[in-house]
């Protein structure tokens, strides 16, 4: 009867313990969606009824799509979508190229200086990203690549960190892979692509859709390097529909363009969520 007791007791706790996880789990999804969900209300809400509210309203009985409409027609967005586009696509194909060829160079080759060079580049994350923007506006001027796709992407097709985590899970790989790969006659390249990258293809992954995210929320760089709409980017094109398009008080219809531009991030991030977390979770794990 005693251990019949305990047992029911700890049910009763652990029952007790997964409601309040719960609870407090939903309720925080509360406080982290609803800034999406306001987003979305306001965008479906008109002009009138919009500002017509002195308290606001959770809900719309009335929802209109012309918002989306405006957003596209007041400013060239489309434009804007296929200028990001061919930015992070371009940017994300050439910063694959370096982060894979420089992981794999610091993880398997021998050569004088290696640990030196590394430890040089790990203290490069030390430094805060926005100290060197002067030098690459500098830089970038000089070269005359202002207002040009070139100009946009060099300063972007290199990150230190995600050098830094693909080494760690190239070196998770056996030395004795490598080892036999080089008396059969492999070619370092051809060990990399036949060997290391099918391996280490989730962390590769979560790398991109990172770099994917990071290209589409870019503002500071492209905000300097670019004052020619022809070369603006979705973020920037907010500050120009809030500058020139619809105005301040035309919340809605800024709300409007705001989802238009969430929604491609959010849709990869659910798509590809248990890839995110099945790389950094294997790019951060040793042995």
């Amino acid at each position: 009867m005693d251990n019949q007791r305990i047992e029911a007791a700890a049910a009763r706790r652990a029952r007790t313990l997964r409601t309040a996880t719960y609870l407090f789990l939903a309720l925080w999804a509360i406080v982290v969606l609803f800034p999406f969900y306001w987003m979305l209300l306001s965008s479906l809400k008109s002009y009138g009824a919009y500002n017509s509210e002195y308290i606001p309203r959770f809900y719309t009985l009335s929802p209109t799509l012309q918002n989306y409409a405006d957003a596209f027609t007041t400013v060239p967005l489309g434009r804007y979508f296929l200028n990001t586009v061919i930015f992070t696509l371009a940017t994300t194909a050439l910063m694959l190229c370096v982060t894979v060829l420089a992981a794999f160079a610091f993880s398997r080759l021998a050569f004088r200086g290696k640990d030196l060079v590394f430890t040089l580049f790990l203290a490069l994350m030390m430094i805060p990203g926005e100290l060197v923007v002067i030098t690459n506006f500098q830089t970038i001027t000089n070269a005359g690549l202002r207002n040009t796709f070139t100009g946009l992407i060099l300063p972007s097709v290199t990150s230190v960190f995600y050098i830094y985590l693909l080494k760690e899970n190239f070196e998770q790989i056996p030395d004795e892979l490598y080892r036999a790969a080089k008396v059969d006659g492999s070619s370092d390249f051809r060990y990399l692509t036949r060997v290391m990258i099918p391996i280490c293809r989730p962390t590769i992954i979560t790398v991109t859709i990172l770099k994917v995210i990071e290209c589409w929320n870019s503002y500071v760089w492209p905000r300097l390097i670019t004052d020619d709409t022809n070369y603006f980017l979705v973020s920037n094109g907010i500050q120009e529909i809030r500058e020139n398009g619809f105005g301040r008080e035309n919340i809605p219809a800024m709300m409007a363009a705001v989802v238009v531009i969430s929604v491609p991030l959010i849709v990869l991030f659910l798509i590809f969520r248990k890839k995110i977390m099945a790389g950094v979770s294997r790019g951060g794990t040793k042995g």
